[in-house]
Formats: C-alpha cells, structure tokens, sequence
C-alpha cells in the first residue's frame, strides 16, 4: 500500500515537470524570446531590461535573500560552474532575480550576489513589476508565513537556460547532477 502511493506520488512530481518543461518550451519555441518585456533594477540600481537576456546566453535564477538553503546552494554551484567552464563559458551571463522584491533591495542583492559571484547579476525592482516578470516566465513564488510575523517564500528551485536570443533553451533543477548540469551550460555557451 505504501509503495502504490510513493509510486503514484512520483508519477504526478514527473508529470508536473514534464508538464511545466513541455509549456515552457512551447511558448519559446523558434526564436521567440522566452518572458515578456521587463523593466526593473540590477544590484547595482541600475535599469536592466529583457535586453540583457540578449546578445549571449543566460542561465535565470528566481530566489530570495532569505533563503535558508536552495538560494544559497544553487547560487554556489552555479558560480562554480561558471569557473570551471572558463573561457568556454565566457560568454554566458548568470542572473539572480528576487522574487521578495519587499526586503531585496538593490543594496540587499548587491551585498548577497557579490558575496557569492561577481558573473551573477542581481534584479530587483518595484513588487507588482517582479511579480509580473517572475509570472510571465512560468515561476511559482509564493509568500510563507512564519510565526513571530516572519515569512519565507517557496518558490521554483530551477534555472533557467536562455539561448542568446532569450529563446528557452532548458532547465537545471535543483540539486541536478553537477557534470549534467555543467554539461547542459557547456552546450548552451557552445550554442550560444
């Protein structure tokens, strides 16, 4: 009995992932550019745009500051990877995008990322327009409350891939293989 439900829990997570890869792909088939058209600030406080998704490939994290674990974690290996592909990767450009825009500000992302990478960028900006930009590129992001007036935010552990016209290019979930996940941004630098 166990077993029956462990197996048919597997089987509905595969079939999300299948699903939410499967849509993500459809709606950035061709050269079609992956998201809509944003307008928000980097950690630097300077404008950024979906231009940046231009011109080179990307790899897009959504997270929080907060972040006891997945945020943190990826950010890391994510970094990691980017050094180990050298001047192989040189090309590719690595964005952290808050999905609590509330307490990430310009000054908080540029504090975190710049602990973690100087190749990741920070954004941020005013609360509707990240929500909106996180929702035009398919992220779950949702407020937690914690006792003591506190909150996390659960949210999409998984990168996103973006070919250099900002077309979807694939995933790199959370706590993927580590040469899979370096082999998917060697093909995605290789690609452009």
């Amino acid at each position: 009995m166990m077993r029956s439900i462990l197996v048919g829990i597997l089987v509905l997570m595969a079939a999300g992932v299948g699903f939410l890869t499967f849509d993500w792909y459809r709606r950035s088939t061709g050269a079609e550019a992956y998201g809509a058209p944003f307008t928000l600030v980097d950690q630097k406080g300077a404008p950024i745009t979906e231009a940046a998704f231009r011109g080179h490939p990307s790899a897009v994290f959504f997270g929080f500051t907060h972040c006891p674990e997945v945020c943190p974690t990826t950010l890391f290996e994510l970094d990691g990877w980017l050094k180990q592909l050298g001047d192989e990767g040189k090309n590719l450009r690595a964005y952290f995008v808050t999905v609590d825009p509330e307490r990430d500000t310009a000054e908080t992302m540029n504090a975190y990322v710049g602990n973690v990478s100087e190749r990741i960028t920070g954004i941020t900006g005013e609360p509707d327009k990240v929500h909106a930009m996180a929702k035009d590129f398919g992220i779950y992001w949702r407020k937690v409350d914690l006792e003591g007036g506190d909150y996390t935010m659960d949210h999409t552990a998984s990168v996103i891939l973006l070919d250099s016209n900002g077309a979807f290019a694939g995933t790199i979930a959370y706590q993927e293989n580590p040469d899979t996940a370096l082999a998917k941004l060697k093909r995605l630098a290789a690609e452009g």
